[in-house]
């Protein structure tokens, strides 16, 4: 609610205006019947983005950018404790750069753009457009990096990277220009990348579990499906249970020395020895949005978790003949002042040529947390009336409890999300022994936790006999929290002894 759109709703509350009694609020789609165009339709009439003449680029709208705006708060916050300072490398990469390390490009080779001409003239080397980092800010590592006292060195940025998706691009999980925060360390031991790499996956799920209310799993990638040219990968793994699929979260990775020996950045130790640097990438993206949106969404728009919501609480006032406009509208403003000053997000909706059971459908299909009425009679019982959006239970609140009352009721909201997405997701995870388990699973669209033989000939096995319209099932990953495997234990698929436990399934 613009201040415009306030100061207009008020300023003009004494003219009789036709009231808007149509609109295109509503979904065509439901979730459970069509989950690609429910999901379309609710992140555009959401306003969260606008589509673009560009395919698989997208205008992220207010509404979707003051979600990562907070979470860059939150971000920021928690890595400068951690000592790890913000910067900013260039858009643009010589190809030689970036072809230096084969493994690393031959994973992202598909998706780079090149950049060919400027006005009508060929440019006589193409220059590449990010697809990360890493072949960006090496050569500066190697250059600034000199000795132990130069480490560790750790630094992040905001940035967008482009990759040029093929494959059903979709707003905020797969598109071909997304934003980002990408963090690139160096140590002078594996310890010490070790560590890093732990504390920076529990952010992530913090990002997640704290703020989106998404469940997650920590685990590391399989080395088939490990970041290119790294040591490992860890990752949180999402789960969306309407598709069957599971969603890469967030990854941080050990990239070992790999890239420190491509690009020289070496230093002198303590002992006045030359090493080789130990080196760490991790990043999260705007693609958290969309699994919120795509895990918590229901028929009637946006559910969105309170610690993201731009606008927390919406007061709405319910107008009736005998009571004065300005006296509701007053109230409204009264109750926003306050919340607000407790540190509440709240906004009114004060134009008055919409009804109230307009307005209430638009900030339902927005996903505000908590909608707040106020009407004639809650005036004269000094209450107003909260209506959640999580699971639209209504309940009067006393003003003089009004922010006590409204913090609780945003707190068991949060709260409420994350447990019924959670019971939602474990409902869905299916442990198996066997391939005829598995494929039953698989076909039942589940999680599927089986003993695997930890190797990469029978994953990519798995993942031919299991190729189809729908895709192929891979692995998502090791959870660090492992059940007892008793002894003897076979590999669902190839019957030879098997050595943890792993998460598998069809993924996005």
């Amino acid at each position: 609610m613009s201040g415009k759109d306030k100061k207009d709703g008020k300023s003009n509350k004494g003219k009789k205006k036709e009231v808007k009694k149509e609109t295109r609020l509503g979904l065509s789609y439901k979730k459970d019947d069509n989950f690609g165009e429910w999901y379309s339709e609710v992140v555009v009439n959401g306003e969260m983005i606008e589509y673009y003449e560009v395919s698989g680029c997208y205008i992220l709208l207010p509404w979707a950018m003051s979600i990562w705006e907070l979470m860059q708060l939150f971000f920021n916050a928690e890595i400068k404790k951690m000592k790890i300072e913000n910067s900013y490398f260039p858009l643009f990469v010589t190809k030689a750069v970036l072809e230096k390390e084969k493994d690393h490009i031959d994973g992202f080779a598909p998706e780079v753009a090149w950049v060919t001409k400027c006005g009508e003239s060929e440019l006589e080397i193409p220059i590449a457009i990010r697809p990360t980092s890493e072949t960006v800010m090496y050569p500066y590592f190697s250059k600034s990096i000199r000795g132990h006292r130069d480490l560790p060195k750790r630094l992040n940025q905001w940035c967008n990277v482009v990759r040029w998706e093929f494959s059903n691009p979709t707003p905020f999980i797969r598109s071909r220009e997304f934003l980002w925060q990408e963090g690139h360390t160096a140590f002078a031991t594996k310890a010490e990348a070790d560590s890093e790499v732990l504390d920076i996956l529990e952010l992530y799920r913090r990002i997640y579990e704290e703020f989106m209310a998404v469940p997650v799993i920590k685990g590391q990638k399989s080395e088939h499906e490990k970041f290119a040219g790294g040591l490992y990968t860890t990752t949180v793994e999402a789960f969306i249970p309407n598709t069957g699929r599971g969603i890469q979260g967030a990854t941080s990775h050990c990239l070992g020395q790999n890239f420190a020996k491509m690009f020289e950045i070496n230093f002198e130790n303590e002992k006045g020895e030359k090493a080789m640097v130990w080196q760490n990438s991790w990043a999260y993206t705007t693609r958290t949005i969309g699994v919120m949106v795509m895990v918590h969404g229901d028929d009637k728009g946006l559910v969105l978790p309170p610690k993201v919501a731009s606008v927390q609480v919406i007061v709405v006032p319910v107008p009736y003949k005998t009571v004065s406009t300005d006296t509701l509208f007053d109230a409204c403003a009264a109750t926003v002042e306050r919340l607000n000053e407790a540190g509440i997000r709240a906004e009114s909706d004060l134009r008055d040529n919409y009804s109230p059971g307009w307005k209430y459908n638009h900030w339902e299909l927005k996903g505000v947390p908590l909608r707040l009425e106020i009407g004639p009679k809650d005036l004269e019982k000094q209450q107003v009336r909260a209506v959640r959006r999580d699971n639209s239970e209504k309940v009067d609140i006393e003003m003089n409890n009004l922010v006590k009352e409204v913090k609780d009721m945003l707190d068991n909201i949060q709260q409420n999300m994350f447990d019924t997405a959670k019971v939602k997701r474990d409902a869905c995870i299916q442990v198996v022994k066997t391939w005829d388990e598995f494929m039953e699973a698989l076909n039942q669209k589940k999680m599927i936790l089986a003993p695997w033989c930890d190797e990469e000939e029978v994953e990519r096995d798995v993942k031919a006999r299991t190729k189809g319209e729908t895709g192929a099932a891979k692995t998502l990953c090791s959870p660090f929290e492992q059940p007892d495997m008793s002894e003897g234990t076979l590999c669902f698929a190839s019957g030879k002894p098997a050595t943890k436990w792993t998460y598998w399934g069809r993924s996005y």
